[in-house]
């Protein structure tokens, strides 16, 4: 047996377990023994009925009777009548109507849930309930429960990993025994063994840091076999020249802030070395990262070099090439922009230009990646919301050069200092974390529902003045089986009732690209007050007059993405103010108290990560999932230990091949996370 073999060869694994298994996404032994539980279910500890008391509970009981009932559309409610020799209490789960089938089979079971007061009476919560007939005294007890994938059962799977226990107590380490001693770890063998079947929760917890430890390990590990083979490559010389940079920052009609002086300095020094750059830039909302790249740009052109700047969207697309004409056209850089919306003659007039070097910076959107665009001499890479791009298409553009070009990933999301550790572990990083100077705190503010007509006057207060009021929703469409805004119906509303004598416009993504620009187009000269959008405005739409957004239903959104938000307003002098109307008249939780009291992105990245996880923070890997399994991304203190082994094993020339699973993982890694 080993990690390929099929679980039809499993005793008490037939064809339709097998099949059920493969729904789950569960075919090979491998699988299975790296589908880590869920949670845990604790019935060492149990309490008559009698001395049940709020919180989390456990106890042994017999169902005295069952019922389900439809309450509302898509819900139903099964109600219980536990009994023990002590007494009664009701049970009550939400969804689960296969808990009466369960039930009615008779016999003792243990129920574990909360137990709180609840639509007037006391009652068990969706507690989970196992026979204690079907008990395996070898746990003690303590039961794993897995992700129901595709309606698997937990008892299936407890059953399928019994069979293979014995094949768990003989794995090979997989890490070198070194690191194992050195971090007092368990060996790979006990970890498996401890996670599936725990005695006590100290075994959890030392399961969980053990695995979590060699997701660690194998993501650094992989993070800086990248950054040595990027080591190995040759790249352009681009000389830094000091008259070219002064004139240019002398032209800017205001100061670069220290962090963007000290960003650019970083990029020039790599600019100079022969190994190609990979560098990440990562600034906060308006910290000024493009104009450090035209600052790089124009000493690219300088030296006969071109810079293609690759945006994920035609608006931010066409807001670069608007900017960066104006910073580089005073010294004769001609700026490009190229587009699905560019056609005709345009269009073959531009891609000559490029071809021939005429044209020395060029913007665009996917449509630079095309076969038909070629560059005459390409130096410099940009790849502006880089976690946007897969890795495929950021190769796509390298591939348009002779050689290596430097490349410089930017990003207005703030990442977390843990990840910028393992995932970008291959990257050298700049970051902007200072507001240019004419730049006013933007005021936030939590609203309930109760005081909108209050809100709405003070809106059409700031839209007297001149101003311009973005209206966030998180839907296109409206969906009655939930409360949040639809942007069409939201549009609808303000157009008939309190802004009808406001000059209103719609955004979202499902428009064609020329509408969608026609929408922005107006609203940036001033023709529209209100614009009612999505979250398509999330990322590099710059209108220095807008000085109100209102968000809808804010608790939809992560923090990160509502700092994106918020960062629409604020860009001109005047004062500016993030409004966020709740869905109902709740006290709002913790987490949107932080968005309210803080300013600071990078603060609210490391509150994100802690709270909702990575999501897609490191981007559309098209190579597969980073998909930790064990490891938590704001354990900064594994993540430390790891990375101090890992500089060890590297130093100490470990030859990685003498791991087999360890070099699989990292190799997985390592193409998933590689920027060039």
């Amino acid at each position: 047996m080993n990690y390929a073999t099929s679980l039809e060869h499993i005793k008490g694994v037939g064809p339709k377990t097998a099949e059920q298994l493969a729904r789950s996404g569960l075919n090979t032994v491998g699988d299975i023994l790296t589908f880590f539980p869920r949670t845990y279910d604790d019935f060492s500890h149990t309490v008559t009925i009698s001395d049940v008391a709020p919180g989390k509970v456990t106890i042994k009981a017999r169902c005295e009777s069952i019922s389900t009932r439809p309450v509302r559309r898509g819900m139903r409610v099964t109600t219980a009548t536990l009994t023990d020799d002590t007494g009664k209490v009701q049970a009550v789960w939400f969804n689960q109507p296969y808990r009466e089938t369960q039930l009615k089979a008779g016999g003792e079971f243990y129920f574990s849930g909360e137990f709180e007061f609840r639509y007037n009476r006391h009652q068990l919560t969706n507690p989970s309930a196992e026979k204690v007939s079907d008990m395996p005294v070898q746990t003690d007890r303590i039961l794993p429960v897995y992700r129901a994938v595709a309606g698997l059962k937990s008892q299936l799977v407890r059953k399928i990993l019994a069979e293979l226990k014995p094949f768990m107590t003989m794995h090979p380490e997989t890490l070198p025994l070194s690191v194992v001693r050195t971090e007092k770890l368990l060996t790979y063998a006990d970890a498996l063994t401890a996670i599936h079947f725990p005695k006590t929760k100290e075994d959890i917890d030392a399961a969980r840091e053990r695995l979590g430890f060699e997701e660690f390990f194998e993501l650094l590990l992989a993070g800086q076999r990248n950054k040595q083979n990027n080591a190995k490559l040759k790249g352009w010389h681009i000389p830094f020249d000091q008259p070219a940079v002064k004139a240019f920052v002398e032209e800017l009609p205001f100061q670069l802030t220290g962090a963007q002086k000290r960003a650019a300095w970083d990029i020039i020094q790599d600019l100079e070395k022969e190994i190609p750059m990979n560098r990440l830039l990562q600034g906060d909302v308006g910290s000024g990262k493009t104009v450090v790249a035209g600052l790089v740009a124009r000493l690219a052109a300088q030296h006969g070099f071109q810079t293609a700047i690759m945006a994920p969207t035609e608006i931010l697309a066409g807001q670069h090439a608007a900017t960066l004409d104006t910073l580089l056209r005073p010294f004769g850089v001609n700026v490009g922009l190229l587009t699905g919306s560019v056609k005709g003659k345009a269009r073959q007039a531009l891609i000559g230009g490029i071809a021939e070097g005429d044209i020395q910076v060029i913007i665009g959107t996917h449509a630079l990646i095309q076969s038909s665009v070629s560059f005459a001499r390409l130096g410099l890479v940009v790849v502006d919301e880089q976690h946007r791009f897969g890795v495929a298409q950021r190769q796509e553009l390298l591939k348009k050069s002779e050689q290596m070009p430097h490349l410089l990933a930017m990003t207005a999301t703030p990442i977390p200092r843990s990840l910028a550790l393992t995932v970008y572990g291959d990257l050298d990083i700049s970051v902007l974390d200072e507001r240019p100077a004419h730049r006013q705190p933007i005021i936030t503010k939590l609203w309930s529902p109760n005081s909108r007509s209050q809100l709405y006057k003070t809106i059409d207060g700031e839209i007297e003045k001149g101003r311009q009021v973005y209206v966030v929703c998180p839907l296109i469409d409206d969906n009655i089986d939930n409360e949040e805004k639809s942007v069409q119906r939201e549009y609808d509303s303000l157009r008939q009732s309190t802004f009808k004598h406001r000059r209103i416009g719609l955004l979202h993504g499902r428009l064609p690209s020329k509408e969608k620009e026609a929408v922005m187009g107006e609203f940036a000269k001033g023709r529209l007050d209100i614009l009612v959008s999505t979250t398509v405005i999330e990322v590099g739409v710059d209108v220095p007059n807008a000085s109100v957004i209102l968000i809808e239903d804010p608790q939809k959104f992560g923090l990160a993405q509502l700092h994106q938000l918020r960062g629409r307003v604020g860009r001109g002098p005047e004062q500016s103010y993030c409004y966020l109307m709740m869905a109902d008249s709740k006290a709002p939780s913790a987490r949107l108290r932080e968005i309210e009291r803080s300013e600071d992105g990078f603060y609210l990245a490391e509150v994100d990560l802690k709270l909702r996880g990575p999501g897609e923070i490191y981007g559309r890997l098209q190579h597969g999932a980073l998909n930790l399994r064990i490891a938590s991304l704001s354990d900064t203190k594994l993540i430390s230990r790891a990375q101090a082994q890992v500089a060890q094993f590297i130093k100490n020339g470990e030859n990685i091949q003498d791991y087999d699973m360890l070099a699989r993982h990292v190799e997985h890694y390592q193409r998933i996370t590689t920027l060039n």
